[in-house]
């Protein structure tokens, strides 16, 4: 059985730059072409500049590529942090092009933390000051929540922290979460950007609660 043929379709200045090929034209041609080429890549560039997703840190504007991964981890920095961890200080913000977009160093070596190069960073790290508090974000959109096996990962990771360590899952969508549901592990908690005033809380230290309707988000936490 022949394997199928691919098809490939040559744009039409180019199409046009080979017509004149030999002439005395060519190589105005050729120049006018490559110019024409750079421009295009140009404009690329400044739309994918402009495509690039901003967030504030600390009264200072990012920017993470273009993506859906980074939609939800600009949802986590403007939404997430300053509702749960109010007052609380960014030390680290991943992005799928740079993987440091954000990253106090500092801060996290003052809290015992060194960072082994080949570990896998959770997206978003926050000191909640008003805690004392280490929380560890994952944004899932293609890959997988905190499940035991990345639960155990993380502790590994910060094992040397001298601060308790709080891990969350954020998901843009609840659809999105029941996906993974059954894979989420205990001890850890659950966000979902659409109904941003919530957490989902997997702990096993308590066995029932219950909650007025007028009940604050700080009280129900």
């Amino acid at each position: 059985m022949n394997s199928p043929k691919t098809a490939y379709q040559i744009e039409e200045s180019a199409l046009e730059l080979l017509r004149t090929y030999g002439s005395s034209d060519w190589d105005k041609n050729v120049r006018t072409y490559l110019a024409s080429v750079e421009t295009l890549k140009q404009r690329y560039a400044q739309e994918r500049e402009m495509a690039r997703i901003p967030i504030t840190i600390e009264g200072d504007i990012k920017t993470l590529s273009p993506g859906g991964h980074n939609v939800l981890i600009s949802k986590i920095v403007s939404e997430f942090a300053s509702r749960f961890t109010p007052a609380g200080k960014l030390l680290y913000v991943g992005d799928t092009d740079e993987k440091f977009a954000h990253f106090n160093e500092a801060s996290l070596t003052a809290l015992g933390v060194t960072i082994d190069a080949h570990g896998k960073m959770p997206d978003v790290i926050v000191h909640f000051t008003a805690k004392n508090w280490l929380v560890l974000i994952e944004a899932v959109t293609s890959h997988g929540p905190i499940n035991p096996k990345r639960k155990a990962e993380l502790e590994k990771l910060f094992k040397s922290s001298t601060i308790p360590l709080v891990m969350v899952t954020a998901f843009l969508s609840r659809k999105a979460m029941a996906e993974y549901l059954s894979d989420i592990a205990w001890e850890t908690d659950v966000w979902v950007a659409e109904e941003a005033t919530h957490l989902v809380h997997f702990n096993g230290q308590h066995l029932l609660q219950a909650y007025s309707t007028n009940q604050s988000i700080s009280e129900a936490q």
